[in-house]
């Protein structure tokens, strides 16, 4: 096992659940108590959300945190 690291890597569909509904960056920033700088960096993966964060946005789109949001392990030698 010795160097065997784990990096997860986190993705999520925030621009295609914004997208359906048809809503700006800006107009879901409002929602939920962020700045569209944060949704930006969210939806291109610059950010990872609180989980406070998380559940906002989970109850807004009114999915599953796993809905919105997906982890993968990156294996590293």
């Amino acid at each position: 096992m010795g160097n065997l690291k784990t990096r997860l890597i986190l993705t999520n569909q925030i621009h295609v659940l914004r997208a359906e509904k048809k809503i700006t960056q800006q107009e879901l920033a409002d929602k939920i108590g962020v700045t569209r700088a944060t949704v930006n960096a969210l939806e291109k993966g610059n950010y990872n959300p609180s989980l406070e964060l998380a559940f906002r946005l989970s109850l807004y789109f009114k999915k599953n945190i796993q809905e919105i949001f997906h982890v993968e392990e990156n294996h590293e030698l």
